[in-house]
């Protein structure tokens, strides 16, 4: 089911240092029935994002859904091919839109002294939404670059409409926007 897709990459920052944080990024949520809205342009500013991160040796977490049509280890499952995924990464598997909801995600950042966190992913207004506010209310400091969460349209608002909505509620209350990251 789209509606609990997330592909949350988490940018992971140590104290000063952010971790990025992938949420949903996987074939059957990037296209499943139609693609996500802009979704070249989506993938590669996050390989943007996963390159600079890399350089600066932080870490970088991926986050994938479980459920009835993204069954682990299969292909729809899997993380899309056009990202730079790599063995040291972090990877965590969520069954709920919200990324920490009985999952070792907290754990992972706390071993990691992780205090900021850069997010990227799908889908904007369920996974996206649900793990950055409940980020917000643990007390990480979040980030996100524009422009770098999808979804598609929905009975109330196009994709880019949606996206647009969600950064302007995000700003400033539940995350810092990044702009000109590229």
């Amino acid at each position: 089911m789209l509606s609990t897709i997330l592909v949350l990459v988490l940018f992971c920052l140590y104290s000063s240092l952010k971790n990025k944080i992938f949420i949903d990024l996987q074939n059957g949520v990037c296209y499943s029935g139609e693609h996500l809205f802009d979704l070249q342009n989506l993938l590669t500013k996050v390989n943007q994002r996963i390159s600079s991160y890399r350089k600066l040796n932080k870490p970088t977490l991926f986050v994938q859904h479980c459920d009835d049509d993204l069954v682990p280890e299969k292909e729809n499952w899997a993380i899309h091919t056009d990202l730079d995924v790599q063995e040291q990464d972090f990877f965590v598997r969520k069954t709920h839109a919200n990324s920490f909801y009985k999952t070792n995600l907290k754990e992972i950042l706390d071993q990691l002294s992780v205090k900021r966190i850069e997010f990227c992913g799908a889908q904007t207004e369920y996974c996206m939404d649900a793990t950055i506010k409940f980020a917000h209310g643990l007390g990480y400091e979040n980030f996100m670059a524009q422009k770098t969460t999808s979804t598609l349209k929905n009975p109330f608002m196009s994709a880019k409409e949606t996206i647009d909505f969600y950064e302007n509620i995000w700003n400033h209350r539940f995350l810092t926007l990044l702009k000109d990251e590229f």
